[in-house]
């Protein structure tokens, strides 16, 4: 079993020889036993309070570099027909404290048939996707840019980068 126990080094460009797929839920864990993706176990043992974004490339202690994929999810994308409309939109959401991926004229949630029929009564156009969801890290978190589409990346805090595809095959 691999043991996962840092990030690699900020700023070091490396190969990774491994990869671990995650839904947003679980990168949210500091301590997860799961498995690469090409079916080694391995065993998650980060500080507490990192949420792994896709892109960001960890430590393990046998030496190897793993890279986190964002698993494809659900997710609702959410338009308005004006910058009221999806601040307003933005706003109940937050209300809430649902998790929310802020782009370009549009924001994102995992899908959720309760905050949909809000959306729809507040006018938004929802539209399901299956794509990776990396929502904002919050007020305390660290803040950076999203994608501007599949396969752009993009520095964020911590070194990580946002990956909107990636292969299926072990390294």
């Amino acid at each position: 079993m691999i043991e996962i126990t840092s990030r690699a080094g900020t700023g070091i460009v490396q190969a990774a020889q491994a990869q671990l797929r995650l839904p947003f839920d679980l990168r949210q864990k500091s301590r997860l036993r799961t498995k690469l993706v090409c079916g080694e176990d391995a065993w998650l043992m980060l500080p507490r309070g990192e949420i792994l974004r896709g892109g960001d490339l960890l430590a393990a202690t046998d030496g190897r570099t793993v890279e986190v994929i964002a698993e494809q999810e659900q997710v609702l994308h959410i338009e308005c027909a004006n910058a009221n409309e999806l601040a307003r939109a933005a706003y109940h959401l937050g209300n809430r404290h649902v998790p929310v991926q802020v782009g370009n004229g549009f924001l994102r949630i995992a899908a959720d048939h309760v905050l949909e029929e809000m959306l729809k009564g507040l006018g938004a156009k929802l539209t399901p996707m299956l794509m990776p969801f990396e929502p904002e890290a919050g007020a305390y978190g660290t803040h950076g840019a999203h994608g501007a589409g599949p396969g752009h990346h993009e520095e964020r805090g911590g070194g990580a980068r946002i990956h909107e595809y990636t292969s299926n095959k072990c390294l």
